[in-house]
């Protein structure tokens, strides 16, 4: 049983609706669902808030490679366009406004610097949007080369974090 963690976070049209869709896309996986957090976007683009969510996720035979791609794919049924070593299309920009997107965090306790899927995600460890939100669903989690999430969020900048209380996916 292979299990992840994958970070969901959408700033483009119906930012719920696009949400809810990764988690039924990937309904058969899922063990645990963050509520939604309202968060500041990050990068050099001014752009609206994004809403985020973490998923905890488990299947048999879904490595790290079978995580990112059924990322992937969750990510074109919201709409986004991934073109791997191509510029970005027109409109598009690194860290810009997107439908969904959907990173894989950790995988067990995997560790690999491969360029298409460094794990842990390389910048987990800075960012309260991701850590927030996972250790609401799992308290206990570690990420792997860096300690518990529990006191990585303690170290880090939450104001611009907020639980929507008033949005649910399920």
């Amino acid at each position: 049983m292979s299990t992840a963690v994958l970070s969901l976070g959408s700033n483009l049209g119906d930012r719920l609706a696009h949400l809810q869709g990764c988690l039924d896309h990937l309904r058969d996986a899922v063990r645990a669902v963050s509520g939604v957090y309202q968060t500041a976007p990050w990068g050099p683009v001014p752009q609206d808030d994004y809403y985020n969510a973490v998923l905890l996720v488990a299947a048999e035979g879904t490595g790290p490679r079978g995580w990112l791609d059924r990322a992937h794919a969750a990510e074109a049924a919201a709409g986004r366009l991934r073109r791997p070593g191509q510029p970005y299309p027109a409109g598009e920009v690194r860290w810009g406004p997107r439908t969904l997107d959907v990173d894989v965090i950790a995988v067990d306790d995997v560790r690999s610097a491969d360029p298409e899927l460094t794990l842990p995600h390389p910048r987990a460890h800075e960012r309260a949007f991701v850590l927030v939100p996972w250790a609401e669903v799992d308290p206990d989690a570690m990420l792997p080369g860096h300690g518990p999430v529990a006191d990585l969020v303690l170290h880090l900048d939450r104001s611009g974090v907020h639980r929507r209380a008033d949005l649910e996916l399920s």
